[in-house]
């Protein structure tokens, strides 16, 4: 009852607020949601729920040793998890305003870029040259940027095919796609630490899986020994596929709907479904 006569004593203003936070929320999440984050997550709500279970049964010692190390927790937390914590910030401060309250690239623009970076693969696979691709999404990847060369071009086949040449003095580096253009080339990304990756992988594939650890990015890996063709996204690689998987997979992780197929931001979905409920109802009491 006290519940139901809070909500009946809300005002405008309130379910104003209610909804500015769902759709921070709503818009933040996917965000955040790259593999380092996600595992500082789980550690703190482990910490949290090992403390509230040791309380519970009563495991004075251990509760007593968990809470003083969550009484100093927040410093622990910043001196452990600097990099992740670096990381979401900067991921945080690049995102463009226009993503954050509007969707992606139209589909028929992602359409092409896929095209072309798919035979651009298929070339290159055929002939072994290695080849290290990372198409970003929510993160800019601008402390990528500073590590390579800033180019700004349309994506072609053959513009790929050049820059990763075996005497192009830029085919050593990760090739950068933003916003459905060439952004950067000869970039130098982070090797992953995973122990469990094949131990004949190389430098190359391991740049491509830390990247995808570090960031959202999807990453696309030419080896040059064999010319096999893998993808890294959130940590994890998937190898050996063919170029129809490659066009498969990086069209169900790259292509974004239209706002009028997915019925526009937040705020127009929630006004949308409100809208039809309310034509559910109306013809529910007609008839």
């Amino acid at each position: 009852m006290n519940i139901i006569q809070q909500v009946l004593k809300m005002q405008w203003s309130d379910y104003l607020d209610i909804l500015v936070v769902a759709f921070l929320i709503y818009k933040l999440l996917p965000l955040l949601r790259t593999p380092h984050i996600m595992r500082l997550a789980r550690t703190v709500i482990a910490l949290v729920a090992i403390s509230w279970i040791t309380n519970v049964a009563k495991l004075y010692t251990i509760n007593w040793i968990l809470n003083q190390f969550l009484a100093v927790g927040l410093l622990a937390f910043v001196v452990l998890f600097q990099p992740e914590l670096r990381r979401m910030l900067d991921h945080l401060g690049n995102v463009k305003i226009t993503r954050f309250f509007s969707m992606s690239r139209p589909v028929q623009e992602m359409d092409a870029v896929i095209t072309q970076t798919v035979r651009a693969c298929e070339a290159m696979s055929r002939e072994k040259v290695g080849a290290l691709i990372v198409f970003a999404r929510d993160q800019r990847l601008e402390e990528y940027f500073k590590t390579g060369t800033s180019i700004d071009a349309q994506v072609s086949d053959q513009l790929i095919r050049n820059i990763f040449f075996k005497n192009s003095p830029l085919h050593d580096g990760a090739m950068i796609i933003r916003d459905g253009r060439i952004a950067a080339a000869g970039c130098v990304l982070p090797l992953s630490t995973n122990e469990n990756l094949a131990p004949e992988l190389g430098t190359r594939h391991r740049a491509g899986v830390g990247m995808s650890e570090a960031t959202d990015a999807v990453v696309v890996i030419v080896s040059e020994e064999n010319g096999s063709i893998s993808v890294a996204s959130g940590g994890m690689l998937k190898r050996k596929l063919t170029v129809a998987t490659l066009d498969k997979l990086l069209r169900q992780e790259l292509r974004t709907a239209q706002p009028e197929e997915t019925g526009g931001n937040f705020p127009a979905q929630v006004l949308k479904k409100l809208s039809g409920k309310a034509k559910e109802d109306g013809s529910y009491g007609k008839k």
